[in-house]
Order: C-alpha cells, then sequence, then structure tokens
C-alpha cells in the first residue's frame, strides 16, 4: 500500500492533491463527487507537512505535520508518494532534503524548475538518488487533449498548421501575497505548452513577452501576463497567451487545419470537470463531456510508482528550457527598451 505525503498545502497541496486522493476512493457506482473515509481508501491516509502554523486548520482525517524531518517519521520512505507542491523557486531544494531522506516516488508540480541551472540541478538529483520523478501535466492525461491528438492523427480536417492557446483569469491577491511564481511564465503557461509540444512536437521559441500587475498600488513584476511564440520542427506555428489581471476566465485551444478548426475549453477550475469541443470543417459539431483530468493522471501516476518503470522527465525538461528562454527573451527587451543612466556628453564634449 502506497502512503500519500503532501508537501505544501497551498493552493495546490490543500485546494487540489488532497480532494483528489479522497476522489480517488470514490465508490465506483457513487454519485459524481461521492467520497467514502480515508480508513477505507486504496492506500494509507494522507499526510501532509507545511511549516505555517495555520495551514493544516480546518483538515479532517490528515495528520499535518511542521518539518520534513517529523514527517519521515510517521511514513516509510520506501513505500510513500511525495507529492511536492512547494513553489517552483523552492523546487531544487526540497526534492534534495526528499532525497537525503531517502524519499523516491515525487510527484511534482508544475513546472518543473524555474530555470535552466535548477533543472541541471534536479536533473542530478533524480540521476545520483534513481528518483522516479513524474510531474504533474494533468493536461496531458485530459480526455479533451486525447480527442484533440486524434484529430492530428487521423487527419480528416487536413495538415494541421498553427495551434492558438489563451489561459485567462483573475489572479490579484495571490500575485500581491504570494512571492512562489516569480512569473506569469509560472503560473499557467506551462499547463499549455505541454500539450502544444505534444499536438506538434519540439519547438524553438520564436517571441516573448511579459508584463506587470495592472491594479492599485505597487504592482508585481512581470505578473500581469505572458505570451510566447513558438515554430515546431513539423513546420507548425503555436502561440499562448496568458492574462492574470483579465476579468474573466478562459482555458482554451484552438488548433488550425487546412480545412477546418477545432476549440477545445479545458474546465476551468476544480468547481466543474466538464471540457467542450467545437469542430468546424469535414465533420462539425460541437461535444460536451465530464473530463476530470487531475484524478485521471493521478490515479496513473501511482499505478506507474507500483508497477512501472521511471518516468520520461524530457518532456518535461523541454517545457522548462522553453521558458527560460522566453524569460531570457524578455529580460532581454527590458534591457534593451531602458534608459540609459549615464549622461551623454554633446559633440565637443561639454
Amino acid at each position: 500500500m502506497l502512503q500519500p505525503l503532501v508537501v505544501g498545502l497551498g493552493r495546490s497541496g490543500r485546494g487540489l492533491h488532497l480532494p483528489v486522493l479522497a476522489r480517488l476512493a470514490a465508490p465506483p457506482d457513487g454519485p459524481p463527487g461521492a467520497v467514502r473515509p480515508y480508513a477505507t481508501h486504496p492506500f494509507a491516509a494522507p499526510v501532509a507537512c507545511d511549516p505555517r502554523p495555520e495551514a493544516g486548520r480546518g483538515l479532517t482525517g490528515v495528520r499535518v505535520t511542521r518539518s520534513l524531518a517529523e514527517a519521515a517519521r510517521l511514513v516509510c520512505p520506501e513505500s510513500t508518494v511525495v507529492h511536492v507542491c512547494t513553489p517552483p523557486a523552492q523546487r531544487a531544494a526540497v526534492l534534495a532534503e526528499l532525497a537525503e531522506r531517502g524519499f523516491t516516488r515525487l510527484l511534482v508540480e508544475k513546472p518543473l524548475a524555474s530555470g535552466r541551472a535548477e533543472l541541471a540541478r534536479i536533473v542530478r538529483l533524480r540521476r545520483l538518488h534513481r528518483l522516479d520523478v513524474r510531474v504533474v501535466a494533468h493536461w496531458l492525461e485530459a480526455e479533451l487533449t486525447a480527442r484533440l491528438r486524434a484529430l492530428v492523427r487521423e487527419g480528416e480536417l487536413g495538415r494541421l498548421t498553427g495551434i492558438t492557446a489563451l489561459q485567462h483569469k483573475p489572479r490579484f491577491l495571490r500575485s500581491l501575497t504570494d512571492t512562489g511564481h516569480p512569473t506569469a511564465f509560472d503560473v499557467e503557461v506551462p499547463h499549455a505548452l505541454g500539450v502544444l509540444l505534444d499536438l506538434a512536437g519540439p519547438a524553438e521559441l520564436t517571441g516573448a513577452h511579459w508584463r506587470d500587475l495592472r491594479c492599485e498600488g505597487p504592482a508585481p513584476a512581470h505578473l500581469g501576463g505572458a505570451g510566447l511564440t513558438l515554430l515546431h520542427r513539423s513546420g507548425v506555428r503555436s502561440r499562448i497567451a496568458s492574462d492574470l489581471d483579465s476579468p474573466v476566465r478562459q482555458r482554451s485551444i484552438t488548433l488550425h487545419f487546412e480545412h477546418g478548426s477545432a476549440t477545445g475549453h479545458y474546465p476551468l477550475s476544480e468547481h466543474d470537470d466538464h471540457a467542450q469541443l467545437v469542430i468546424s470543417g469535414a465533420r462539425p459539431g460541437h461535444q460536451v463531456f465530464r473530463d476530470d483530468a487531475l484524478t485521471a493522471f493521478v490515479r496513473r501516476a501511482y499505478r506507474g510508482f507500483a508497477d512501472g518503470p521511471r518516468a520520461d522527465l524530457e518532456p518535461h525538461c523541454a517545457v522548462v528550457r522553453l521558458l527560460s528562454d522566453a524569460k531570457d527573451h524578455c529580460r532581454a527587451a527590458d534591457r534593451a527598451r531602458a534608459p540609459d543612466p549615464t549622461p551623454h556628453e554633446d559633440a565637443h564634449g561639454s
């Protein structure tokens, strides 16, 4: 029996991972959203770790610890799946401590790392400690993504020529109070970027931009929105745009084909698990279907931890490298726009 350990009780750990662990134990013939007590789960009751005194307030059925040292005394590292739900900037340090304490099954929130240097450190840790690291990329597990793959593969709408992904939501409070995600590239963009690479293949960055949050008072830098454009080796051109001060929520992806298009809408939050797919062209239609991708992803990850070989990290490394290229591009553009702080002499040297 595998033991869940959730490290970090912020938005991801408390709001997403713990509810998914409960849903995984739902009676197969029960109504949507039904759960059963942790005592009857197919895995041990979760243990959680978060240093903040208030982090575990209101949680039931979960033992909350204040440090990894304390958590390691309650669980057996050899049979534990660690859900690493800490911010990306802290990722390498947390993984290093987990590896030193003997934990090898790691389910890590996206993105895998916040930059190339941290990615290199994580790759070294994985090799040194033979870690099985699986990145939470549940859009790749989504039924919507599977249907988009089928459209590309079957070719009824002709050749894929372009992809546009839009990821908009208001994120003011977290951006103003939480420093865990340094830029808008680290929030929503990794989800769509993994799907673009899956559907259209490897790519190179052709452009990127970011901007500050639009709000009253001091505005956090680079957290208002971000976007990038890619050229895939397949010839497909793709674009991602993410606004984190948008008045509305949108998670959509449009595939442009020679003879039509397909627009998919991913579920907007944990409060609804339905996706939609609108197709124009040879086979027009509007499909609406349940798509609890995160639960499906975690279920498959646990099976992989129990029975399968170590996960392939390369697709997730490719996402980190492209995100790093996008940030470097934006920093260079910022430097080019910045005024020269040194005074200029006139032609006569006065």
